[in-house]
């Protein structure tokens, strides 16, 4: 049986601290006190643990002290415990002082049980020390409770330790950055996180932990693009999540389903994951995204709306004074420019046509900025304010005209970006 390290705050009260060392029989114990007041001159209390002599009254009513100190009364030889002073009110004191007491005791008795009892004290002692104790991994609080006749203090002789539970808060403010990760998208992070930390003791919060782990999971598995692994994830939670999830799980099971009007969903769900690239201020990454946008997008339609594959396009389907010509293999492909002039020239009535014959200067300047990005041909790193642009233009015309075309295959707006917190409880 691992032996027993208790920290306890030290107030006004001598009885709590005598019950806790009773019931608890530590094998070391440091007192958390506070020392001689210089303003006022009070003493501290670190009185009842060093006072000599008769230092403690039986009641707070007596006129004159007549019980030894703490260690004393509870049998404690030098050696069994230590003082640790603290300021009486400055909690970031109390807090940096006990949290070093903490690492210092796990140090010094490596596998001993560590008890934090917070019943004595000022309310700064109590808070510096919960903090200080919900930081480390393994420390247990407790306090000193029992029936009361009233409401400022418990009844003598009626106290009892109490273990304070302290699951959740552990659980909430470990599993805190990791949430707070998906505010900038950053659900990988999140994913590996969660999934480092221990499994809750209590099967409601085993239960929120796990839920929160594997919808990070699934959402990092469709920020990569992996659709199929992400709704393998977020489906089973769909009970939970799925009244304040609805735009995003019907978004994607359209990127899950094999029919017409999978390729576009796919196309905007591209567009999405540029927006949180921009959002993490990876600009030139947004920026490639936005770029096989633009080229996939005239692939689609010259496939769907034209039959002409961009990878071998047909002579008869060149139209006359475009020039290109065949690779080493002999198949003539279509770059990006050259497959927009062969959509405008088959379909330029539509409108994505009306898109390309309006926009196309527009078109030729936003790919000089992709052209210099480091990610393309050249050494040029994309700015925000190269960014915000170029997305106002593709919103405005690009993605407008392509939700003109989508009408018929019932899409008829964008699908909603991924989460930034999670919406559930």
């Amino acid at each position: 049986m691992p032996s027993i390290l208790l920290l306890c705050t030290v107030g006004g009260s001598h009885e709590p601290i005598l019950t806790a060392l009773r019931q608890t029989k530590p094998e070391f114990t440091c007192f958390i006190c506070t020392g001689h007041d210089p303003a006022t001159g009070r003493p501290g209390s670190d009185m009842q643990i060093l006072g000599k002599g008769k230092c403690i009254k039986a009641h707070p009513s007596d006129g004159k002290p007549s019980l030894d100190n703490i260690p004393a009364q509870a049998g404690l030889q030098e050696g069994q415990y230590e003082v640790v002073h603290v300021p009486a009110d400055d909690l970031d004191e109390v807090f940096c002082i006990l949290r070093n007491v903490i690492q210092r005791l796990n140090e010094q008795f490596p596998n001993a049980r560590l008890l934090a009892d917070y019943t004595g004290g000022t309310k700064t002692m109590t808070a510096g020390l919960v903090s200080a104790a919900l930081e480390s991994d393994g420390v247990e609080l407790q306090l000193v409770t029992g029936s009361r006749a009233d409401l400022i203090k418990v009844r003598s002789g009626m106290e009892a330790v109490t273990q304070a539970t302290v699951e959740r808060v552990r659980l909430e403010r470990a599993m805190h950055p990791y949430v707070e990760a998906w505010r900038h998208y950053a659900y990988a992070e999140a994913y590996q996180g969660l999934a480092a930390l221990h499994r809750p003791r209590d099967q409601r919060l085993a239960a929120r932990w796990a839920m929160l782990r594997d919808l990070s999971r699934g959402l990092d598995a469709w920020d990569r693009f992996d659709h199929r692994t992400a709704l393998e994830w977020l489906e089973p939670y769909r009970p939970r999540i799925g009244a304040r999830w609805t735009p995003q799980l019907i978004a994607l099971k359209r990127l899950t389903t094999e029919d017409s009007a999978q390729e576009p969903a796919r196309l905007f769900d591209l567009w999405r994951n540029a927006g949180r690239r921009a959002a993490q201020g990876c600009y030139d990454d947004a920026v490639a995204r936005v770029y096989r946008l633009l080229e996939w997008s005239a692939q689609w339609l010259l496939r769907t709306r034209c039959g002409i594959d961009t990878g071998n396009v047909l002579v008869p389907q060149i139209p006359r004074g475009m020039l290109l010509t065949p690779n080493s293999k002999g198949k003539i492909q279509a770059g990006l420019m050259s497959a927009w002039e062969l959509l405008a020239h088959h379909q330029p009535d539509s409108p994505a046509g009306q898109f390309f014959n309006a926009e196309r200067n527009t078109l030729l300047n936003r790919l000089q900025m992709r052209n210099q990005s480091i990610l393309a041909h050249g050494f040029r790193p994309v700015a925000e304010s190269d960014w915000r642009p170029l997305a106002a233009w593709i919103e405005t015309q690009l993605l407008a005209a392509l939700l003109r075309e989508t009408v018929s295959l019932n899409i008829r707006e964008l699908p909603p970006q991924l989460p930034v917190q999670p919406l559930v409880e």
